[in-house]
């Protein structure tokens, strides 16, 4: 069933670029793909998402390396360096684009990070982000002085003051109390700036806050998760959502049920976003960009790595059957397995049992079964499709825009600013030109602590406020480059 928009305001597209790396999304042994650690691979793709107008940059996080059977799992890339000090050094290379870095909330304590991320958003005048994450496993805990691990029950909540100390510290400076009035002598308005008292379960803080209000008042707020308590946790506290839903129809559901959890916190529908991670792959022809994205999903699904996924859902030893062989007639183990630093898999045998019928019904094998059924691209055909398709998404309410997630470092994303943009643009509902300098602009986003009439025009639903005809060249064109026979796909 379609669903007809024609008589509603087009709502605006917002587009972010994640930098890959974290998992088998990334090929990382193309001859094509660049450095994970070498500054230049950053700057690179940031550079080409604020040519494309996007709204921000995103690195994710890892805080130990994975393992598999006992061994650092080396199939993926492995290290990489800290996520808010690339940011900082981006923060200088760029101008309009946000920077949004995922930290932990389980590791961290608030006084400490708050100052990170009022300092980033200082520096790069009011494009800070922080993805905020949560971790209750013992494997990461190990890495940290408090030797162990947070309750999986306590973890949100943790993270809920985490976020509510952050704020508290963050508005402890008015906007005016920075006066530096060289001739009363006075630096502040008053001797009392920055004062904190918190006290509850998790923090206790005390004392000043030494970093004076920054320009977005609160660097904006990202969640990632899907779980119900995530949900509520975004509803409550984020102004962006990082989900993963792969249809139009999971979309719209994820996107009903949230937003609809905004007016328990006195929110309204515009002040949360919902952005799902996002892989394409284009082609000159939609039957060229199938081709393309077929061949790139065997290149993210290697012999190897299709055993490793096996074994992480039957949680035992694997490496004896042939990945290109059928699917063993083994069951999973219920209690251990055999990798860790990944999302543990809560039901193996319902898990298993689903795998085993599609392996059944279409005749794979086990590297055919894992390409089946891990990520695949999001968005696949040529520009004009893939531009069409983002559209409809976002007009249908299964999102407010979309985190991409490229396949290769630096350059997976050059072809779809290249070609994409400018036809999100020519259907008027990506910017051609930013209009704002922070981030709060770009998402439409109100100052926290300021009145109606500082929400940014640009939001959600509303027509949006392009630069008239005169840019199409908002996006030029970048030096032609040897374009891959694939094209991204699998997970973020």
């Amino acid at each position: 069933m379609t669903t007809s928009t024609d008589a509603l305001p087009r709502k605006r597209v917002h587009l972010a670029a994640h930098f890959p790396g974290v998992n088998n999304t990334t090929v990382w042994a193309d001859p094509r793909s660049g450095s994970q650690i070498d500054f230049a691979s950053f700057v690179h793709l940031a550079r080409t998402a604020e040519r494309g107008r996007f709204d921000f940059f995103f690195l994710a996080e890892g805080l130990r390396l994975r393992e598999l059977k006992g061994r650092i799992h080396d199939l993926d890339v492995v290290g990489r360096p800290e996520s808010l000090t690339v940011l900082a050094a981006l923060a200088a290379v760029t101008g309009r684009l946000g920077l949004a870095g995922t930290v932990n909330a389980t590791f961290n304590e608030p006084y400490e990070l708050a100052r990170r991320l009022a300092t980033l958003d200082h520096l790069s005048e009011g494009r800070a982000a922080w993805n905020v994450v949560t971790s209750s496993d013992a494997f990461t805990g190990e890495n940290f002085r408090r030797g162990g691990y947070l309750d999986r029950a306590d973890r949100y909540t943790r993270a809920a003051e985490f976020v509510r100390v952050s704020r508290e510290l963050w508005d402890s400076w008015a906007p005016g109390d920075l006066v530096a009035d060289q001739e009363s002598g006075h630096f502040v308005r008053h001797g009392d700036v920055g004062a904190v008292r918190h006290d509850g379960p998790h923090f206790t803080v005390e004392g000043h806050f030494n970093v004076p209000r920054a320009p977005q008042g609160h660097p904006v707020i990202i969640q990632a998760g899907d779980s119900d308590e995530g949900r509520e946790f975004a509803a409550s506290t984020a102004d962006v959502i990082f989900s993963r839903h792969g249809t139009l129809e999971e979309g719209r559901a994820f996107y009903t049920d949230v937003k609809r959890r905004l007016s328990r916190y006195g929110r309204e529908r515009h002040e949360l976003k919902i952005m799902p991670a996002a892989t394409f792959a284009l082609g000159d022809t939609d039957e060229e960009a199938a081709e393309h994205a077929a061949e790139i999903r065997r290149l993210q699904v290697s012999p190897q790595t299709a055993i490793a996924f096996l074994e992480q859902i039957w949680g035992r030893d694997m490496s004896a059957y042939d990945p290109d062989g059928p699917l063993p007639d083994v069951e999973p183990e219920q209690e251990g397995g055999v990798s860790q630093g990944r999302v543990q898999v809560a039901d193996r045998a319902a898990v298993a049992a689903k795998w085993r019928a599609v392996a059944e019904e279409k005749n794979l094998t086990i590297r055919q079964l894992v390409i089946e059924m891990t990520g695949r691209q999001s968005f696949v055909g040529s520009p004009a499709t893939v531009a069409r398709r983002i559209d409809e998404f976002v007009q249908a309410d299964a999102a407010d825009g979309f985190i991409l997630v490229p396949h290769l470092t630096p350059g997976g994303l050059d072809d779809f600013v290249d070609r994409v943009v400018p036809l999100l643009q020519e259907r008027g509902v990506f910017r051609a030109a930013y209009e704002g300098t922070t981030l709060r602009d770009h998402l439409g986003l109100a100052v926290p602590g300021s009145s109606p009439e500082a929400v940014p025009a640009a939001t959600p639903g509303d027509a949006p406020r392009l630069v008239p005809e005169a840019v199409p060249t908002a996006v030029p064109p970048a030096v032609p480059t040897a374009v891959p026979a694939a094209v991204p796909g699998g997970e973020s």
